[in-house]
């Protein structure tokens, strides 16, 4: 009895709207890992350096982006500059390495919406995204599917005018 008015408390609810936007927020940044041996070390500390980014609003291009979208119909910003050696140095403590300078990919996307009177941004996911994407233009509808706790977008769909 208890675990199922735990997953009646916990558990998904849907949500209608005709006004909405989503978000993509590119970013590239350069991290170091530092430690007394890089090699043995599981859990080395990163140093964060540079880092660019391009909000990505219902796929159109964002100011700033590289000039074609990607694969999956993201705009990427312009690369940071890379840190120079002198910066790595500095940033070293006594006894440890330095590793490589890596270049981190990252994505984060939002869903904000109106539903009567309020509205709402959520973290969402690439498959919401693109449906968003995808009817924006025309301002369809859409039956969205919140996750746990309403505390995300899980699902987006269409509903036919």
């Amino acid at each position: 009895m208890i675990l199922l008015t735990a997953l009646t408390l916990t558990s998904c609810s849907t949500a209608t709207t005709e006004d909405y936007e989503a978000t993509a927020l590119t970013s590239y940044t350069w991290q170091v890992k530092y430690a007394n041996n890089l090699t043995n070390n599981p859990q080395p500390r990163v140093e964060t350096f540079a880092t660019t980014s391009a909000l990505n609003q219902n796929g159109l291009k964002p100011p700033g982006a590289v000039i074609e979208a990607d694969e999956r119909g993201l705009w990427w910003p312009t690369l940071p500059p890379r840190p120079s050696v002198d910066e790595i140095e500095q940033r070293k403590r006594p006894q440890e390495e330095a590793g490589r300078p890596q270049l981190l990919k990252n994505v984060e996307y939002q869903l904000t919406y109106e539903v009567g009177d309020a509205q709402k941004t959520l973290p969402t996911n690439y498959e919401v995204y693109r449906q968003v994407v995808k009817a924006y233009p025309s301002q369809t509808p859409l039956q969205l599917t919140l996750g746990v706790n309403d505390n995300s977008v899980e699902k987006a769909e269409p509903i036919p005018k």
